[in-house]
């Protein structure tokens, strides 16, 4: 069996995760990793560190804030960052690769902070901008991957505490409503193609609350969407918890995906 095996990962400063994220390449050698929040200028993106670990590396940050990057065993294709529409590029949410003809779309959109802020609008719309950014470059039938931190927990099973979180920006009915339209223009959440009913599934646990990991008190608003003919080929799809475990870890932890791509 050929596989193809993609993983997500909102590393919140990828220089201050490095001693998880290339441990983690070492040791589970996927073709592609995606990393949102990467929080570092592109001159000062460490490449030397992937390249020890054999890997090649795609981003496009800004200092502080956002930045994506793509970790890959092979070099990309293709590569092209932002949106390409008429409305902001925002080159450091967005960036694609073209790895062994897997398109592999990684985001980080934006989170809204509250709903009477005006991010919260913007991040609607990002949601129809990305579903555009799609539709002019692929087709349903192609082989698409997006990959990220979507900033959505669509199902009362991807939060600890559905009833008190009922209303926050990445847990409301408008975000539920971006998200679903995007993934009908041909979209499969493959992670829950694989566990589709269970609960305490998470990949985000706030710094804020203590022993979140033990007491399974997270968010899944990390997630990898496959089009259909890719989800099909998927085996395997799971979140590892030992990267928010260790010392100095970022809030979020990891998730993949393994397909068979013979």
């Amino acid at each position: 069996m050929k596989t193809f095996t993609v993983a997500t990962y909102n590393v919140n400063s990828i220089r201050s995760r490095l001693h998880i994220v290339i441990p983690w390449l070492q040791n589970n050698r996927p073709d592609v990793l995606c990393m949102q929040e990467t929080k570092v200028e592109d001159e000062m993106f460490p490449v030397k560190a992937f390249e020890d670990a054999g890997y090649y590396t795609v981003f496009s940050g800004s200092k502080k804030y956002n930045g994506v990057a793509i970790a890959s065993l092979v070099r990309p294709a293709a590569v092209s960052r932002g949106l390409d529409d008429d409305g902001p590029a925002d080159t450091d949410r967005l960036i694609t690769g073209v790895y062994s003809g897997i398109a592999v779309v990684n985001l980080y959109v934006p989170q809204g902070r509250t709903k009477d802020n005006p991010q919260f609008e913007y991040k609607l719309h990002w949601f129809k901008r990305l579903r555009g950014y799609l539709s002019r470059h692929y087709k349903p039938g192609h082989p698409v991957l997006c990959c990220g931190d979507l900033n959505v927990a669509r199902d009362e099973i991807d939060v600890h505490d559905p009833k008190r979180l009922l209303g926050h920006v990445d847990f409301t009915p408008e975000v539920w409503a971006a998200f679903d339209d995007l993934k009908a223009w041909g979209l499969v959440d493959v992670f829950r193609k694989h566990h589709p009913d269970e609960a305490n599934q998470f990949a985000f646990f706030d710094y804020r609350v203590p022993k979140a990991v033990d007491r399974g008190l997270g968010w899944r608003v990390d997630h990898i969407l496959a089009t259909v003919p890719l989800a099909e080929k998927s085996v395997d799809a799971y979140i590892d918890l030992e990267p928010r475990r260790v010392e100095k870890p970022s809030d979020h932890t990891i998730m993949a995906v393994t397909f068979d791509t013979a």
